[in-house]
């Protein structure tokens, strides 16, 4: 797992292909190819290299010219927010489907962790998700370091708390929301130790989701890692 954080700004991300006024114009078939290749290529190289990899990087893996990149994305922050959002949006998916379709509190978070490891998207994670501070005790949290929504631990002293970017983006307090809610249900249930939060849930994902360059046995590690993971977040009887 290597994610590597990158300056990212607070302008909006921008379309590929949008006309003047705003609409998306429709690209050419080579065009639309060429975009879906550097995207593939962008997901490949961020997930095996961090979102620290070079825009040449991914050029030579989509077999473009870096120029071309540079046409469909002005810069490497507005193709990595790309990315992230995409990723991001893909776990917010993967935790509803869990949430909706499993009785079972503890069902629920163990497939939607089962899903979103299988899926890489621990790799893509957008780099302010990942950003996990100790809190001093008895001290509060800097200015621009939020608390997770619903997220809350009986940790004390050394507690994990997620960092989000300033201003937040929509896409992550959704899925920060969908988790918790994953959360508080197994926790309820007491099927999850009291002192598990969204940020370890998460943390779960990323770490879980090693790249390797053989791909069954990059499988067959996530799932013996998350194995492991998943009995430490399990609460047991007293």
């Amino acid at each position: 797992m290597h994610v590597q954080d990158t300056h990212w700004s607070a302008a909006p991300l921008a379309s590929a292909g949008r006309t003047g006024g705003g609409r998306a114009a429709p690209l050419r078939v080579d065009a639309q190819r060429n975009l879906e290749h550097v995207l593939r290529a962008a997901r490949e190289v961020f997930g095996e290299l961090g979102y620290g990899a070079p825009m040449e990087d991914v050029a030579r893996r989509a077999r473009v010219g870096v120029g071309t990149v540079y046409r469909r994305f002005p810069s490497k922050d507005v193709l990595v927010r790309r990315i992230a959002e995409e990723e991001t949006a893909r776990l917010t998916e993967q935790a509803r489907t869990a949430l909706g379709q499993e009785d079972e509190p503890w069902s629920a978070l163990s497939r939607f962790l089962r899903t979103s490891v299988a899926s890489g998207a621990g790799r893509l994670l957008p780099p302010q998700v990942l950003r996990v501070g100790v809190a001093e005790e008895g001290g509060a949290p800097p200015a621009d370091e939020a608390r997770v929504p619903q997220q809350r631990s009986q940790a004390g002293a050394g507690e994990l708390r997620l960092v989000e970017g300033a201003g937040g983006e929509p896409g992550t307090a959704a899925l920060l929301d969908v988790v918790g809610r994953l959360v508080e249900r197994a926790r309820a249930a007491g099927e999850l130790r009291a002192d598990v939060s969204v940020s370890d849930v998460l943390l779960v994902i990323a770490t879980a989701a090693p790249s390797l360059p053989d791909a069954a046995q990059q499988a067959a590690a996530s799932a013996r890692l998350l194995d492991i993971l998943l009995e430490g977040l399990r609460s047991r009887p007293a």
